[in-house]
């Protein structure tokens, strides 16, 4: 080869070693540029057969001059020894060894462990394709196409492996030629051409020389572009662009380094100028990518409320409609300062909370959230309490002024608006804050509206405790016994009773106003009372025989003795011989005129006793108390009925009438 074709030759290297580089720089992912594995090997044939080539020239005429084997090995030899041959050889040494050790050996291991991973991720991810195409995430082309682009991958990192093994032995290679070709030559020019010793060697390490390295930087320029291709394997986008962003998104680590430059600049025996001037760049790079970071979260959030207002607004599914609030307050416009101001006139909603504890305690009940809204529709100073959606009460009161009652029933004496107490319905009268002293001194009950409503809602409630024990709430309360409660709760339920079951046995006793706290001792009752029945009723008959202690001390009075009005002999058997049917399934069918009668004489002889401020507990015998509650609660709903079973061998009582 002519050494005008061999600088043509080693120009052409040159050119393929930097367009490999640049590639490998700005490639997206590692399989973009898959045929790498090839490109090495080529290149690397290339870079050997032109090393053949020079020796050729540089051993055949080298005599002649370091032009011998080109201007552009004489070019390099000279640039690099500097007239100086043994700085030539460390030069290129250092270079030989910079590309061997480092990064060779770096990529090299970098394809061997890539490859490695990636055959033993294999199985992985395929499982992963095939569960994506079998949940409908992707299709069967996707599902080809990820397939296709894994064992591509797979075949990529073991070719890698296998070619940095070229890149390694081009660099042995390079150094066995400089070696072959500096001994050689100086053999040649002393032993043949009949050259000085000390001109032999400066010549023929001149070429020697500035061949390895023209040889050498393109090998180490292709081993740079193996190594970024293999070490970016799991950075997405151009390696300048994954540079640049990543190191950008930390504003704080640029100033810091700004800091430290400019500590360093100021330190004994080192220049300043240089770390001072990178400290400057590295600074307004710091304030520059800090700038540009909170104008992209700018822009980002005006993007997001651009979108959000664009975006249509959703039509409330039809399913929401079926939604219902347990427990709802509509409120009229004029009554919303008792929700949202503070101070004496907002107490409502905790006034609420309150009651639900107290209910809690008293019932054994957990209250369902009471949701209160207002309802433009309603006047100003009204308020609807509804249970289910369905109206269970409704009031009028006034905001800013003070219900006064009268508990011995007569005319409040006092200026102000009469009216009627919502909850009861008794005589009542709103009067201004600045009467409250007056009415407390004359002996007058005297609260403020928030109470009023509150109280409201609490009789609501007591009277509807039934319907709001759900299933949910029933479940709800075997969930949250005790530890020590949950065999029992095993024992009992579903194995004697369900849920459902125990849903209304509960509701049943809520409903006559019994707490249900002592649930474990309901639970015991429920499991003696399976024993022998399956009625609901008889069962709820057995259970408040359990709780005779709660029920006698729950209606005594405050000499806790417990008032009782009978039923006569007359009665108890006209109400036994009224019972028709078979085993458990019995009712009540008394004569219409019958009942007529027992209806006066209960009411006269309560309204009597009431005259008198007494509320006795009606007694019966266990067998005809609930058709006896079925009747008396249609016009007496307060009244007590208790049967025989009920009443505690230790209640103090006292018999107060006789319903004849």
């Amino acid at each position: 080869m002519p050494s005008w074709m061999l600088d043509a030759a080693l120009a052409l290297s040159f050119s393929f070693a930097v367009l490999i580089l640049m590639t490998a720089l700005f490639i997206e992912k590692p399989l973009d540029l898959s045929s790498f594995p090839m490109i090495l090997l080529i290149a690397t044939m290339i870079r050997l057969s032109l090393n053949l080539a020079s020796t050729r020239l540089i051993l055949a005429g080298g005599h002649d001059g370091t032009d011998a084997a080109g201007h552009v090995i004489e070019a390099f030899g000279g640039f690099v020894m500097q007239g100086n041959f043994v700085i030539g050889i460390i030069v290129f040494s250092i270079l030989t060894i910079v590309n061997f050790v480092v990064v060779t050996k770096g990529a090299g291991r970098i394809a061997e462990v890539a490859a490695r991973f990636s055959l033993d991720a294999m199985p992985g991810k395929q499982m992963a394709i095939d569960a994506d195409l079998s949940a409908g995430l992707i299709d069967e082309q996707e599902a080809k196409s990820r397939r296709a682009e894994l064992e591509q991958e797979s075949t990529f990192f073991g070719s890698m492996d296998g070619a940095a093994k070229f890149v390694r032995g081009d660099a042995i290679a390079g150094l066995l030629i400089v070696f072959i070709n500096a001994i050689a030559g100086i053999i040649i020019g002393v032993a043949q051409k009949d050259m000085g010793f000390g001109e032999a060697a400066d010549t023929y390490m001149h070429l020697t020389i500035g061949d390895g390295l023209v040889s050498q930087i393109p090998a180490l320029t292709v081993s740079i572009a193996a190594g970024m291709l293999v070490s970016k394997a799991g950075v997405r986008g151009s390696a300048d662009k994954a540079l640049f962003t990543q190191l950008s998104k930390h504003p704080q680590a640029l100033g810091l380094s700004s800091v430290l430059m400019a500590v360093m600049a100021f330190m004994p025996g080192i220049p300043p100028a240089p770390f001072l001037v990178m400290g400057g760049i590295t600074g307004y790079a710091a304030w520059r990518t800090r700038a540009n970071k909170e104008k992209a979260v700018q822009l980002q959030i005006a993007q997001a409320e651009e979108e959000e207002q664009k975006k249509p607004v959703a039509e409330e599914p039809i399913s929401a409609a079926l939604a219902m609030d347990t427990i709802r307050v509509e409120l009229g416009y004029g009554l919303l300062p008792l929700v949202n101001n503070e101070g004496e006139h907002g107490r409502l909603t905790d006034q609420i909370k309150g009651l639900r504890r107290q209910l809690a305690e008293d019932m054994g009940f957990i209250l369902p959230s009471v949701r209160l809204q207002d309802n433009l529709q309603l006047p100003a100073s009204s308020y609807i309490v509804r249970i289910k959606e369905i109206e269970a009460g409704k009031g009028d009161i006034r905001p800013e002024m003070l219900l006064c009652m009268n508990p011995t029933g007569d005319t409040i004496d006092l200026p102000g608006e009469q009216t009627r107490e919502p909850t009861f319905g008794l005589p009542a009268m709103w009067i201004s804050p600045e009467y409250r002293e007056e009415a407390n001194f004359k002996g007058y009950t005297v609260v403020d509206p928030a109470t009023v409503v509150t109280t409201h809602i609490t009789e609501i409630i007591k009277d509807n405790m039934q319907d709001l024990l759900s299933y949910a709430e029933t479940q709800k309360l075997l969930d949250e016994m005790p530890p020590t409660h949950q065999k029992l709760v095993g024992d009992v339920v579903p194995t004697k009773i369900t849920v459902t079951g125990l849903q209304r046995i509960l509701q049943n006793l809520v409903a006559e106003r019994v707490s249900i706290r002592d649930l474990p001792g309901i639970l015991e009752g429920v499991a003696e009372a399976t024993g022998y029945t399956s009625n609901i009723t008889n069962i709820t008959e057995h259970v408040r025989g359990r709780l005779a202690r709660q029920l006698c001390n729950q209606h005594s009075n405050h000499d806790n003795v417990l008032p009782l009005v009978t039923l006569s002999g007359e009665w108890e058997q006209a109400f036994a011989e009224s019972l028709v049917g078979q085993g458990e399934d019995k009712q009540l069918a008394m004569a219409p005129t019958q009942l007529q009668q027992f209806i006066q004489s209960v009411r006269g002889t309560y309204e009597e006793l009431a005259m008198k401020g007494e509320a006795p507990v009606l007694l019966t015998s266990p067998g005809i108390r609930p058709y006896v509650r079925s009747i008396i609660e249609r016009f007496r709903p307060q009244t007590i009925i208790m049967s025989q079973n009920e009443i505690h061998p230790r209640a103090r009582i006292r018999t107060l009438a006789q319903i004849s």
